[in-house]
């Protein structure tokens, strides 16, 4: 039947960046954990599964809203293709058309192929109830290849075998994006992970043995500058025993309303500066041994965005790029870091080019005129305009 053009389907706050052109389709609201130190995404929100005749409510909204979107296109002579002539029909009709039109339109223009399961663990749900979504969501939109999700180690090691990881694989899973964050056990407990180490390995291991594809993330600084090497060593050890498809590198930025915040201003836990960082990360991915997987630091706050690439044969090359950077004298790794944090630099590459250069040595000599011990402060605003 035709959408009601103000029709809607339920999402949720978050998603990986590799799922920016995904259709997003929640499955359970917040997180069923929510007491990491170093988060706030959920933060005093309450933890629910929806039914699955809800969920599957949703994905039949959707879906009639593409069937009109498609209709439309045909109407303008696109014979059922989006095209950007649809998409900006849509977006130019924002009375007649919500945001949820529009977002659906740039799904469909984009490939309309990936699927993203909200939110914070959607694993939580009972494997027939999954399985039913997924076996509801392929039917409805068959050009669909790829379904990723969110979940956590703690559940999968608890009450997913590797038997069911197999079924939900079945059924169209075909990737899961665990929080590893670090593979220190005193790290774990500090952070209030509600995980151990031996557990982020076992459910690593059983969602590759499953055929799944696996992203394990890893927070750079969650150790601070006390435990900044068992963090990297162990992280690296627990990574090597998991050897998942991905690995994910994110930056520890602490924001209000973490308890890690307060721990910081309380003097108890003290942040590295993002060269420290970079230092930690060298010294993690030189420790990674006997894998395959594949580096990615695919977000913004990731001061090196350029550290990316195949194990094992392009582990030398991350270590000789990142060894470029620290490197690089006091003056010119400061020079990067305000190039990078205010949009002007996106890689270390992007320094020979004597234009972005000249803007970023203007923008110095503008900000250093306030005092030499005002630039650090500033690139550390620029940096939060990510977040």
């Amino acid at each position: 039947m035709p959408a009601n053009r103000q029709s809607a389907f339920e999402q949720g706050p978050i998603r990986p960046p590799s799922e920016a052109s995904s259709l997003l389709i929640r499955v359970t609201r917040n997180c069923p954990w929510n007491k990491c130190t170093f988060c706030s995404t959920y933060r005093n929100k309450e933890f629910s599964r929806r039914p699955p005749a809800e969920v599957k409510q949703d994905i039949q909204t959707a879906r009639d809203m593409a069937d009109e979107i498609q209709a439309l296109s045909t109407k303008m002579g696109n014979l059922g293709r989006v095209t950007p002539e649809v998409v900006n029909y849509i977006y130019q009709n924002g009375r007649l058309y919500n945001d949820q039109f529009l977002s659906l339109a740039a799904w469909l223009f984009y490939g309309g192929e990936h699927v993203f399961l909200q939110d914070a663990n959607s694993l939580v749900l009972p494997t027939d109830q999954l399985v039913d979504i997924l076996n509801f969501l392929k039917e409805k939109f068959p050009d669909v290849n790829r379904i990723t999700s969110y979940a956590r180690s703690k559940t999968i090691a608890k009450s997913k075998p590797t038997s069911d990881l197999i079924r939900l694989r079945e059924a169209g899973l075909t990737r899961l994006h665990l929080g590893l964050e670090t593979g220190d056990d005193d790290l774990l407990k500090y952070v209030a992970k509600g995980v151990t180490a031996a557990e982020h390995v076992e459910a690593g291991q059983r969602v590759v043995a499953s055929g799944i594809e696996l992203s394990e993330y890893v927070v750079l600084g969650l150790g601070g500058r006390r435990w900044w090497r068992e963090h990297a060593l162990n992280t690296a050890r627990a990574l090597n025993q998991i050897n998942p498809h991905f690995i994910r590198f994110r930056s520890l930025k602490l924001l209000k309303g973490m308890e890690l915040t307060e721990r910081m201003r309380a003097g108890e836990f003290e942040a590295p500066t993002e060269d420290e960082m970079i230092r930690e990360e060298r010294l993690l991915i030189e420790n990674l041994a006997g894998i395959t997987s594949q580096v990615v630091s695919d977000h913004v706050l990731n001061l090196l965005m350029e550290v990316e690439g195949q194990l094992p044969q392009d582990q030398q090359k991350i270590l000789d790029l990142i060894d470029h950077y620290l490197n690089l004298s006091d003056n010119d790794r400061r020079h990067f870091r305000l190039g990078k944090r205010a949009g002007i630099y996106n890689t270390m590459e992007d320094m020979t080019d004597n234009s972005l250069r000249h803007k970023v040595a203007g923008l110095m000599a503008q900000v250093s005129a306030q005092g030499p011990e005002v630039v650090d402060d500033f690139i550390s605003r620029l940096r939060e305009r990510f977040l």
